[in-house]
């Protein structure tokens, strides 16, 4: 039986990516459809539930984060993954970088990556933000507008960024990791 820091230790030692570029190892907290917000507990190593969303929102895909990574916020690297069936939390995903959502939250930088499940046919075509259906794309930026708001929190969009700046995302934030923190090591 794995104890609490042994799992967030094995979290952690899963690498950021399968080598191939723009494809990512993505940890799910929150599945598709959910109002739940989970959050992976970095003094347990358990996926543990944060709070509901105030709103009647849910995640448009199942959200997460890149494995060994650190974004702007002193967090890792979030991402949506676009989904047919939403799969489960602490599920762990090979997804395809199609874009960049940027956005701020409570004044600092807060960047969703948008990817699609690597070795699924349905989303083979999606190689960029382009291929993504516009619809789609206004509905991730209506949901990270608004989720917060009857909580009083404000987040501003700051737009789309194409599959290239998504991908140069991915690497700074594994560069700022290894910088800061270095590898995870048993």
């Amino acid at each position: 039986m794995l104890t609490p820091s042994q799992t967030l230790r094995d979290y952690m030692m899963i690498p950021p990516g399968t080598g191939e570029p723009a494809v990512v190892h993505v940890i799910v907290e929150i599945p598709k459809g959910r109002r739940n917000k989970y959050e992976l507990d970095k003094h347990t190593g358990l996926i543990k539930l944060d709070r509901y969303l105030y709103s009647s929102a849910v995640y448009p895909g199942d959200y997460g984060f890149i494995p060994q990574t650190l974004a702007e916020d002193g967090d890792p690297l979030d991402i949506l993954v676009m989904v047919n069936e939403p799969t489960f939390s602490g599920c762990l995903i090979e997804a395809r970088v199609v874009g960049i959502f940027r956005m701020r939250d409570k004044g600092q930088n807060d960047y969703k990556i948008l990817g699609v499940p690597h070795k699924d046919p349905l989303f083979s075509h999606i190689r960029k933000l382009e291929h993504v259906p516009p619809h789609f794309i206004r509905e991730v930026e209506f949901f990270f507008t608004t989720y917060k708001q009857l909580e009083g929190v404000t987040t501003e969009p700051l737009g789309w960024a194409s599959h290239e700046e998504g991908t140069a995302e991915v690497r700074a934030s594994v560069e700022r990791f290894r910088a800061s923190l270095g590898s995870v090591k048993d």
